[in-house]
């Protein structure tokens, strides 16, 4: 396995911990996936470590909350190459290898947004949307060489993303944060934040040979939030 982020101190601790779940080996590589010569240094490093990538996770965090208003041309630029460009350019450098061994996985953390726009997320509504099409149209162009190309849409996962995004919205009505947690959590069917092994169960399947028939999906983890069809 391996990981990559920007904070090695996390990196780290992420690393320790899986090493002591599995005995496997961890390569860290800490990087900024928004960064075109990062990304093809990472890639790099890994081949080196490993020989090869037969699946990649493309899990960029997301953009910073606003609205229309709030955001500049800057902070658009920024989403672009951090969620959009990160997924095309390690989908790039690694889709060659999996066509040589005609066997590969590709996974896209979006977010349930791409689905359900959120009024406060309109960067991460926007551009998450354009990894999901570029998922959904690799995915017919790859499928028959063994390769799947999937997308995950996460809910309200307890991660820090959903701190983030809680302290903005208690921020933004005047409540404390624990009061803005519970009224995201009573906006859910399940009424509950969902826990981050449950998205990964769903990853690591999409991961694996018995996903093999699945391709070009985009699938939401939201303990039934999404209120659509599709």
């Amino acid at each position: 396995v391996a990981i990559v982020s920007r904070n090695a101190d996390v990196l780290d601790a992420t690393a320790a911990e899986i090493r002591e779940a599995t005995g496997r080996r961890v390569l860290v590589v800490p990087a900024d996936v928004g960064d075109e010569a990062a990304v093809e240094r990472l890639v790099q490093v890994v081949l080196a470590e490993y020989g090869r990538i037969d699946v990649l996770v493309n899990n960029a965090g997301g953009p910073p909350p606003g609205t229309f208003t709030d955001v500049s041309d800057e902070d658009w630029l920024h989403a672009v190459q951090l969620n959009l460009m990160s997924a095309v350019r390690l989908t790039r450098l690694v889709l060659p290898g999996m066509r040589e061994r005609r066997w590969g996985r590709i996974i896209n953390i979006t977010s349930v947004s791409v689905k359900q726009p959120m009024p406060t997320l309109i960067l991460s509504n926007a551009v998450r949307v354009g990894v999901v099409a570029m998922a959904k149209t690799l995915a017919g162009q790859v499928a028959g060489e063994g390769i799947t190309v999937n997308n995950v849409c996460p809910g309200s996962i307890l991660t820090d993303r959903i701190t983030q995004l809680t302290q903005a919205d208690a921020q933004r009505e005047g409540i404390s944060f624990d009061e803005a947690l519970a009224r995201r959590a009573a906006a859910i069917p399940m009424g509950r934040i969902g826990l981050p092994e449950e998205l990964a169960a769903l990853i690591a399947f999409l991961a694996s040979e018995r996903a093999a028939y699945i391709t070009g999906t985009t699938i939401q983890v939201d303990g039934g939030a999404f209120n659509g069809l599709m």
